[in-house]
């Protein structure tokens, strides 16, 4: 088993994950944490927030070496993984021509992208072209290929986020034409999502064709780690429309592309909550990323109501170390969870922490 040396306990690790994200952990419960890191602190020193231009991917995978290098000794629930920030959602649009604008984050250390609407006008579409020796497929795979080689052997490459479905119509006209197009132009709606899907799926194929996975399975950013080959979905345009909305326009092409791969996590913020049960019902869904939002109350305030509608479903949650160490004390804590814990302080604190949490029991 091809184990990264950045985690010491990883074969342990995956063995509890792959429990989790088998249905078969319901009275358990698992935690990842993060803690202060010198290497975010030496990065905000050198970067300021905002656009800026693609970075050079050998300081990135620097970056991510040191950062992983710092967790080597947890003994938690993570699995230590890079993730291509750079491309993750410019890359759908600048494979067709459109304009990708990076973000720095010094907080985080990432340097995200984005993408102007492609299209002027829906006439527009039918000039699209999906050209498989395009400028940003290039880049991309020699991102790719300098991140796998050099995280070999001491941590793996996370998947990034598809931009299918509504979200890729997003990148072609932007949200509002896209909502409108849901009633003026449907047909031309599906006809981009199918083109999208197309785009979507080369793109993850080429990331899973290059040697991504560890142990048999997908590295993923939030829930860790999963057995096969796994996909990153988003059903946020469906956040601020009904659940039938959902149903009509995004229930079919996400089980399409997770079936086309080994299955697919997503994620909810605050304000798509009321999607919960016909999202925990998609065909090959693993696990859902419950995100907290200003102006909503955090997901481990509602845990235990999110859990029942979820039925089963693997749940991943933010909590803050000094809420989590309190309900673990009190045996508070709802099982089939992955609980992401903020504001730890030391190494050692939190391998203490762990053996609470391995022996818990809902």
């Amino acid at each position: 088993m091809d184990l990264p040396a950045y985690k010491q306990n990883a074969a342990d690790t995956i063995e509890r994950l792959r429990s989790l994200y088998a249905r078969q952990a319901p009275d358990r419960i698992f935690a990842a944490f993060d803690l202060p890191s010198p290497t975010i602190s030496e990065f905000k020193l050198q970067h300021a927030e905002g656009v800026c231009e693609y970075p050079d991917p050998v300081q990135r995978l620097r970056f991510w070496d040191h950062l992983l290098a710092e967790r080597s000794v947890l003994e938690d629930d993570s699995l230590p993984s890079a993730y291509l920030s750079e491309l993750d959602q410019g890359l759908y649009s600048g494979v067709l021509g459109g304009e990708v604008r990076f973000n720095c984050n010094p907080d985080t250390g990432w340097i995200s992208s984005m993408a102007a609407p492609l299209l002027a006008n829906w006439a527009d579409f039918g000039r699209l072209r999906l050209d498989p020796d395009h400028p940003w497929f290039q880049r991309y795979a020699h991102q790719l290929a300098i991140f796998i080689e050099g995280a070999r052997g001491k941590f793996g490459v996370s998947n990034f986020i598809l931009i299918n479905g509504l979200n890729f119509v997003f990148e072609l006209m932007g949200a509002t034409e896209t909502y409108l197009g849901l009633i003026d132009c449907p047909d031309l709606i599906r006809q981009a999502m199918v083109f999208g899907f197309q785009i979507n799926a080369e793109i993850q194929r080429r990331f899973f064709a290059a040697g991504s996975l560890v142990a048999g399975g997908t590295c993923s950013f939030g829930v860790q780690w999963m057995p096969g080959r796994i996909v990153s979905e988003s059903v946020d345009p469906f956040h601020m429309t009904s659940v039938d909305c959902f149903e009509d326009w995004g229930r079919s092409i996400t089980e399409q592309i997770m079936a086309e791969f080994d299955g697919g996590t997503t994620h909810l913020h605050g304000n798509g909550r009321h999607l919960i049960e016909a999202v925990s019902s998609l065909k090959g869904l693993k696990a859902i990323c419950l995100g907290d939002d200003k102006g909503f109350a955090p997901a481990i305030d509602e845990l235990e109501g999110l859990r029942q509608r979820a039925g089963d479903m693997p749940l991943i949650v933010p909590v803050s170390f000094v809420d989590f160490k309190r309900r673990l004390n009190r045996q508070e804590l709802t099982g089939g969870t992955l609980y992401l814990v903020q504001g730890a302080g030391t190494i050692a604190e939190i391998n203490r922490c762990m053996d609470a949490v391995r022996a818990y029991r809902v």
